[in-house]
């Protein structure tokens, strides 16, 4: 077994976090092409006026991507492409008006989007399988301990004796008032 296997999962394990890491080069690439280009993004989607909204977009993209590949568990930063998705599907959802010459490259920008979300998601929720998983095995199993130094059968019995100190004791004035007096 290769040492960055988990011992449940094994080439799931792999494949997710080989998929994760492809979608953090992914959002670092595309983060680069939204920084760098965004008045011809705008231009080929019909959402002139949107560019620095697009660049900021695409710093995001690349924050991730960096958060991605540099962390010891992506999870988090897989889940913050997919709020970044929803952004990015509302931001293209409004070049679909009737006015917009280039809705078609929109529609296009929109499926392309929908699928990276899916992938985004399923890598997200198995990510954060594998992750509950890892927990689960961290824990410690007490069920055999009982806190007490003897076995119950020979503690039974032992506190017989055992009288109350007076400063533990309620007060008399304070106890209950019994009518067998």
């Amino acid at each position: 077994m290769s040492a960055n296997r988990t011992r449940r999962g094994g080439r799931r394990s792999d494949t997710t976090l080989a998929t994760a890491k492809g979608l953090g080069w992914f959002s670092i690439g595309l983060g680069l092409v939204e920084v760098l280009a965004p008045h011809a993004l705008a231009r080929g989607l019909g959402l002139r006026g949107k560019e620095q909204l697009i660049a900021s977009y695409g710093a995001r993209e690349i924050a991730t991507g960096i958060g991605i590949l540099s962390s010891r568990d992506p999870t988090p930063w897989i889940w913050g492409r997919v709020a970044g998705d929803a952004l990015d599907l509302g931001t293209l959802a409004t070049g679909l008006d009737g006015h917009n010459r280039e809705r078609g490259n929109v529609g296009i920008a929109l499926a392309a989007v929908a699928g990276v979300t899916l992938l985004d998601v399923l890598c997200g929720r198995a990510l954060s399988a594998r992750r509950r998983g890892q927990r689960r095995l961290a824990r410690r199993d007490y069920s055999d301990r009982r806190g007490m130094p003897k076995p119950p059968e020979q503690m039974r019995g032992a506190a017989r004796d055992f009288e109350v100190p007076r400063d533990f004791r309620i007060p008399e004035p304070l106890r209950p008032w019994t009518s067998a007096a």
